[in-house]
Formats: C-alpha cells, sequence, structure tokens
C-alpha cells in the first residue's frame, strides 16, 4: 500500500452544522490532518498569517465580514491548495478567476469530498507526490479522463483556462485536464510555453505572427494582455 503524503487541513465556515460535517470527512478521510476549524473570514486569515502554512482549505464562500472570495485574495502566499464549499450551484463570475483547486456543492456528500481531495493530491504542487508532470523529451503524461494520456508537447499550440480545468490544444485534439491554469503553469518544465493572458498559455515555437492584441498560432488565435505583452516580447527576442 502506498503512504498517503500527509496533509493539513483548515475548515472556513460560519454554519455550524456544515463545519462538524466536514470535520467528520476529514476524520474519516487517510492522509488527512485538521489543523483548526473557524467559524469566519476574519478569524482564517488570522490564524493563517499567525501559522505555519497548510495544504489544504476548505472554504465556505458566503460568510460575513469577510467572504471566501475576498480571503483567497488577501491570503499570504504561497496559498493552499483551496476548495471551494457553497450552497449555491451558480458560483459568482469572480471565483472562475481565481486558483480554486475544486467546488464541493452543500450538503457535501463524502465520495465527492473524497474526489476533491484527491483532485488536491494529482494536481497540487504542494500536496502532489512529484513537483513536476512525468516528462520524456516533449512528451509529458497527463490525466485525462481519469487515465494518464502521454501528450507530446511540441504539438500543442496554447493551453487555455477552463475553471479549474485546463485545456491542451493541438491542431486536431483538445485535451481537458483537471488542473488550474497557473498549477500547469508552475509545472511545466519547458521554457518555450509563456503566459501571454490570465487565461492563456503560448508555446512560442508555434507563434506565427503577434499584433497589438492577439497571437496568430497556426489555425488558432488567441489574445495577449497588456500585463504580459512585455514578457512575452522580451521572450521572442524579436530582431
Amino acid at each position: 500500500m502506498v503512504d498517503l503524503i500527509p496533509l493539513t487541513c483548515v475548515i472556513v465556515d460560519d454554519n455550524e452544522m456544515s463545519r462538524l460535517a466536514l470535520e467528520h470527512f476529514v476524520a474519516l478521510t487517510p492522509g488527512l490532518e485538521l489543523a483548526a476549524t473557524l467559524p469566519d473570514g476574519l478569524a482564517a486569515l488570522h490564524f493563517l498569517q499567525t501559522h505555519p502554512p497548510v495544504d489544504l482549505l476548505l472554504l465556505d464562500i458566503e460568510m460575513p465580514h469577510l467572504n471566501g472570495l475576498e480571503l483567497i485574495r488577501i491570503l499570504p502566499q504561497p496559498l493552499p491548495a483551496i476548495v471551494l464549499v457553497t450552497s449555491h450551484q451558480n458560483f459568482a463570475a469572480e471565483a472562475f478567476e481565481l486558483p480554486v483547486a475544486d467546488y464541493l456543492l452543500k450538503p457535501v456528500d463524502y465520495v465527492r469530498f473524497l474526489q476533491a481531495v484527491q483532485q488536491v493530491r494529482d494536481f497540487w504542487p504542494r500536496a502532489a507526490a512529484a513537483p513536476a508532470p512525468i516528462a520524456d523529451n516533449a512528451n509529458i503524461f497527463a490525466k485525462v479522463n481519469g487515465r494518464l494520456v502521454r501528450i507530446n508537447f511540441d504539438e500543442v499550440f496554447y493551453i487555455e483556462a477552463l475553471s479549474t480545468y485546463s485545456v491542451l490544444v493541438t491542431a486536431t485534439h483538445k485535451h481537458i485536464v483537471h488542473v488550474t491554469l497557473k498549477s500547469l503553469e508552475e509545472r511545466l518544465p519547458f521554457s518555450h510555453f509563456v503566459r501571454v493572458h490570465r487565461s492563456y498559455i503560448a508555446n512560442t515555437h508555434r507563434i506565427d505572427a503577434v499584433d497589438d492584441h492577439q497571437l496568430v498560432l497556426g489555425p488558432y488565435t488567441i489574445p495577449v494582455g497588456k500585463l504580459h505583452k512585455a514578457e512575452l516580447m522580451r521572450r521572442l527576442a524579436p530582431l
């Protein structure tokens, strides 16, 4: 049996019954160690600023004084893996722009809870057993639809964020992997992949043209963000 890497976790929810349910799930789950259970965002902020870093934050969205999304924006770096817990199926639009590993809908089902924990173990850098995906030259094994698939990154034109997923786009396929764009960016072992927009990473070997607002990569066109344009041009080193 493979030993699991211990993950320390913090529960933050203003609903006592929700906290108790999550505490029970944590106690049932091998490899999870509860560091604290906190009733609101302000208490969580104080705890995370004054204690050693934790690996996993189980975080309610709607809380008084400081909600879950506001807390994420002001948390000290490096961030733990964050799993949002909410009563609403329609998440706030800004939630999809934040570095969140997964979302759980209340009332939380234990099987779904285990899936979220496994997603954190598989893809979040601090919780994963390996510091990077398994790579061999241009190839990486990525988990697609529950199985490991060999992807030749020389063939990838760009990578697009899709909520907590990333889409690897080649000439013939779109591989959807359950890992955030930020996490994938940190773990890619290839220097020719560069962030060009908050939602896109481009393969510089595939760029055919650049203008003020977009890139042309073979048959595809993707936007270039103002904040990323200077770094892109530095990496391309135009004559």
